[in-house]
């Protein structure tokens, strides 16, 4: 299986929203904390939804 390829980066603070296509071929947009000790990451249907959730990210490192 291949790593995921992500394309349409953006940064929002320390949160990073991309797109990538899971293995059956549609397109998910992903929002990553790129914070040391922050493990918020999520998976999204929408690319709304997940600058929505960069926006609102508050780190909460352990």
């Amino acid at each position: 299986m291949r790593p995921n390829r992500f394309h349409n980066v953006l940064r929002i603070g320390p949160v990073r929203v991309g797109d990538h296509h899971d293995g059956r071929g549609r397109t998910k947009h992903t929002a990553v904390c790129t914070a040391p000790r922050c493990d918020f990451s999520a998976d999204y249907n929408t690319r709304a939804a997940a600058e929505l959730a960069a926006h609102t990210h508050r780190c909460n490192p352990r």
